[in-house]
């Protein structure tokens, strides 16, 4: 794969994941005097108190954040996050140009709001969670994070946190409590939905068993199920016997199927099962 493909491979979810998160933020956020955390949260609220376009003051806040943030971080880490900036920036002009040429009508309503906040977070949140996946981000508030977290050591997620606190409570001396309360609901499911994104659409159940008669239960499973099973050498603390752990990652579906084959072969067996997220390899999702 040449340099270019890999380049373009990353660019062009940012670009999809901007347009995204620019059309949640001008459909559902801002006509219903909705909020956002982070930098995005103070453009939101000067476009509340002086109508400064939020493509203008995206454009104008993260520009001396990029700046330090390129000469704090260094220049590969903070490459991705101008790409996201710059696709935002533009994406927001052109879907402000399209709402005020009529081509776009935002989603406006007078009661429900949380049809509103709910539509707004999988929006928002989808568009993030596809920059976040891509290794880009839509600057602002996470430049901040990540500067102060170098230097403090304070967690990125904790800087971020007190941001989104500190500005989603400024907005109360614009809008009312009702609407910060729909906001959180928003910013509750955007998270959700970043996670879901981040952590993959596919997930699994990983099987950890404990038995005497691992051995023999992995050659049912690799017969019956045609899946592959790791033993992993390992001593009872109590008995000081050794034994061998069993280890398997099925599909949901396959679960009450993997259960019975255990349950089967040794009914006192021990078996841990964990969910996992975004499985690669023979039998499951390939890149």
């Amino acid at each position: 794969m040449s340099k270019f493909t890999e380049q373009l491979k990353i660019i062009l979810p940012i670009i999809l994941g901007t347009a995204i998160f620019a059309f949640g933020l001008l459909y559902f956020i801002i006509p219903n005097q909705l909020m956002e955390g982070g930098v995005t949260g103070i453009t939101v609220l000067l476009n509340y108190a002086f109508g400064i376009s939020p493509s203008l003051s995206t454009l104008i806040i993260n520009i001396p954040l990029f700046l330090l943030g390129w000469k704090v971080l260094g220049g590969r880490q903070i490459l991705y996050t101008g790409v996201g900036i710059a696709c935002l920036t533009l994406f927001l002009g052109l879907f402000e140009q399209l709402i005020e040429a009529g081509f776009i009508i935002p989603f406006r309503t007078e009661h429900d709001f949380l049809l509103a906040a709910l539509y707004a977070g999988v929006t928002i949140g989808l568009g993030l969670g596809i920059v976040f996946r891509a290794g880009g981000t839509t600057g602002g508030s996470d430049i901040i994070a990540r500067i102060l977290s170098r230097k403090t050591g304070i967690s990125i997620g904790r800087v971020m946190l007190a941001i989104d606190i500190v500005i989603i409570g400024s907005s109360l001396i614009y809008i009312p409590l009702e609407k910060i309360l729909y906001t959180l609901i928003s910013v509750f499911i955007g998270s959700k939905v970043i996670d879901f994104i981040q952590e993959g659409a596919y997930s699994a159940k990983a099987f950890t068993i404990i038995s005497d008669h691992a051995p023999e239960i992995a050659d049912i499973i690799t017969v019956k199920m045609e899946r592959g099973v790791t033993l992993i050498p390992a001593v009872g603390a109590y008995s000081k016997q050794a034994k061998h752990v069993a280890y398997c990652v099925v599909s949901r579906q396959e679960m009450r199927e993997l259960h019975q084959i255990v349950k089967t072969a040794d009914p006192r067996a021990f078996v841990i099962i964990n969910d996992v997220h975004d499985v690669h390899g023979e039998g499951f999702k390939e890149e």
